[in-house]
């Protein structure tokens, strides 16, 4: 098989183009009854062209600097906003990337029952990177280059493989006793390998933009400066072994079990700390199979079953492939003393590391129940879940600044996670050959930290019984209509006011709640048992996540529409997309959107008119006085979205048969087309 896209993107303005080409090869071999080998093969080849200019933040910078701010063009027609500029001459992006995934498989079979598998597989990713930039203008009122940017030009080129490893041996062998209980035994082993290597090389000088490379760059500042080019490079790998078993057993479909062992090492990990042991074990009964069901499930229930596991896995990704070993830094002409007329190179000690970092291991339980009811129309399934986290690699504990460097990180957090995931859906057809589906999924979640060292309880780390996503902010009493409103608010903060924020405090000002009224507002040390005036008034994590699918058909006609939502989840945007203006960054990071006008005005003659009863406090800048994470501001998360949209028709089997086809649906389909919200 294979296939090919060819996709534009979204600009008017520089090249923006995205190209794929895969194949795929799969065979299998039944040399003999007892030997069998199979192979895969897939080469993907992608490529993706845009402006050098169009970066992760350009659409930020164009809502905070383009309409209503500044124009697209100018009087005479020419390009103005140099955004824009940019994605037209600023120079170019290209990235390559090549995958070649291999995986070749033998399989053995001695006796009935018994089978040997060898497995190998690799993965191998060439990838390539070329950015450079260039020169680019904004015209003045006489159509003569003006403002100037991107005086140097320079190129970057970045290349690196990345080649994986894995292979896989094991054996299982099945029987059945007695016509009624299936056994099924397995062992095996497992490794992986990964080798990383990169070079990138930066050069200032770009020659000729028609043909960007090294070799075309001279090395030269705008000013014919020399400078050095920035060379670097570096060679990683990991490794991972396993030794694993598992154990089914089947009772005439009516009791299951299944267990496994795992025993797991890391390359990235030290001595005894190498090595991780992780079993786990599941049950299931199917009632149904039960005699004593039989009438039951003739006349209404077809399906019930009762499950449940509890085991263990290891977790071995850290910040780091090698977090146990430090290496002391260097630094080439970087010193920041001038010897001999040069800038000396540098060295400083290395990081200090944990030696017993090692494994996180996550151990979870669950019970779960799955239905069919009326011959199979209803069906669903309902689970809990808990998950403990146990040695997680948490923030660095406080120690006294004495130390003189920053901790290092140690297995020092146990996490709890528990929830629910619950989904029905029915589907029903009829003899006029119309049927419909509604099939509804919904699960929630939430975490609490369980252990970590605080001892002061600092809300700048975690704390034990802490639920994550906490959101820790102010509780707002308004916005001050007057002056004098303001003034009586002040005084009656007679132990500092509200100086921990800002000062100058007017009408369109937020006032704040002195919760624990100490006469002052402020975060007070910054700990859960002395927050100050500040308090829980939220939690990011999304709960209740929610899918809802619907299908409808007839004669071959169907139309599907699934929702997809987060039902609770509370949100502080505290970006100038939110606020209008970033306070603390000025004009040039301020957006103006239509909800941005309803903010605090007390002059009748203001433009947009008068505005006592804004959302917004005044405009200003210089200050996120009025920004702080506080009640008012807090959003409502939730939303509900129409995911995808599918209208299909499939010809009929008579007629795709005559065209050699056994199946022949033409669709349209939508993503994304409706989201419902009251987030602003």
């Amino acid at each position: 098989s294979g296939n090919f896209l060819d996709q534009d993107g979204f600009i008017a303005f520089g090249e923006d183009k995205y190209q794929r080409f895969a194949a795929t090869v799969k065979l299998e071999a039944p040399l003999t009854d007892w030997f069998t080998v199979s192979y895969s093969n897939r080469f993907m080849w992608e490529d993706f062209f845009q402006p050098s200019h169009l970066r992760d933040q350009l659409y930020e910078d164009m809502a905070r600097q383009i309409w209503p701010t500044k124009p697209l063009y100018d009087p005479n027609g020419n390009l103005f906003d140099d955004h824009v500029l940019g994605l037209r001459d600023a120079g170019k992006l290209f990235t390559g990337d090549k995958w070649l995934y291999q995986q070749a498989k033998v399989k053995i079979t001695p006796l009935k029952g018994w089978n040997i598998y060898l497995d190998a597989n690799s993965r191998i990713q060439n990838h390539a990177t070329q950015i450079y930039f260039t020169p680019y203008y904004q015209l003045d009122v006489n159509g003569d280059p003006g403002m100037i940017w991107n005086k140097n030009t320079n190129l970057t080129e970045l290349v690196y493989d990345n080649n994986y490893f894995s292979g896989n041996f094991y054996t299982d062998y099945e029987f059945v006793l007695n016509d009624s209980h299936n056994i099924k035994v397995m062992a095996g082993f497992q490794n992986e390998i990964n080798h990383y290597r990169d070079l990138s090389v930066h050069r200032l000088g770009l020659i000729n933009p028609d043909y960007p490379s090294i070799n075309t760059t001279n090395g030269l500042s705008a000013y014919g400066d020399i400078i050095s080019p920035d060379v670097s490079g570096q060679y990683s790998e990991w490794a991972t072994a396993g030794f694993f078993g598992r154990v089914n057993y089947n009772y005439r479909s009516r009791y299951l079990l299944e267990a496994n062992l795992r025993y797991d090492g890391s390359s990235r990990f030290q001595g005894s700390n190498r090595w991780g042991l992780f079993p786990s074990v599941s049950a299931g009964w199917n009632i149904t199979e039960e005699d004593f069901m039989e009438q039951i499930v003739l006349k209404h229930l077809n399906y019930l079953k009762i499950r449940g596991s509890y085991g263990s896995l290891g977790n071995q990704n850290t910040q780091s492939l090698y977090p146990t070993y430090s290496i002391m830094g260097t630094g080439t002409a970087d010193g920041n003393y001038i010897i001999n007329g040069l800038r000396p190179n540098t060295a400083w000690p290395p990081d200090l590391i944990s030696a017993g970092l090692t494994w996180e291991k996550i151990v979870s339980w669950n019970v779960g129940l799955d239905y069919g009811l009326f011959n199979n129309k209803l069906r669903g399934s309902f689970d809990y879940f808990e998950r403990y986290t146990r040695d997680m690699v948490g923030p660095a504990i406080e120690l006294p600044a004495i130390l003189g460097t920053d901790v290092p990180l140690t297995n020092n957090t146990d996490l709890k996670t528990w929830g629910i995931e619950f989904e029905i859906g029915w589907r029903q057809s009829f003899l006029s050959g119309f049927g419909y589906g509604i099939n509804l999924l919904l699960s929630d979640s939430q975490s609490r930290i369980l252990k970590y060292s605080n001892p002061t309880n600092s809300l700048t780390k975690y704390r034990e019984g802490q639920m994550m996503g906490e959101i820790w902010g102010y509780q707002t009493t308004g916005i001050a209509k007057t002056d004098e409103e303001m003034e009586a608010h002040i005084a009656s903060l007679p132990n500092g006011g509200q100086e921990a924020m800002g000062t100058d405090w007017h009408a369109g000002d937020i006032m704040y709640t002195d919760i624990n009224n100490d006469g002052k507002i402020d975060w007070g040390e910054n700990t859960s048992d002395n927050p100050g005036d500040v308090s829980i008034i939220g939690n990011s994590t999304p709960r209740y996540s929610v899918g809802l699918n619907i299908s409808v058909d007839y004669k071959g006609f169907d139309l599907t529409a699934f929702f997809q939502g987060i039902l609770k989840r509370d949100v502080f945007q505290d970006k100038y997309y939110f606020w209008g203006i970033d306070g603390g960054r000025g004009k040039w990071f301020t957006a103006g959107f239509t909800e941005h006008e309803d903010y605090f005005r007390d002059d009748p003659e203001h433009p947009l008119g008068l505005n006592m009863d804004a959302y917004y406090p005044r405009a200003l800048f210089g200050t996120v006085k009025n920004q702080q994470v506080q009640t008012r501001y807090m959003q409502n998360g939730r939303y509900i979205r129409l995911k995808n949209l599918q209208l299909g028709y499939t010809l009929p089997a008579d007629y795709s048969e005559r065209i050699a086809l056994s199946i022949l649906r033409i669709y349209l389909s939508g993503e994304n087309l409706l989201t419902f919200t009251s987030m602003t």
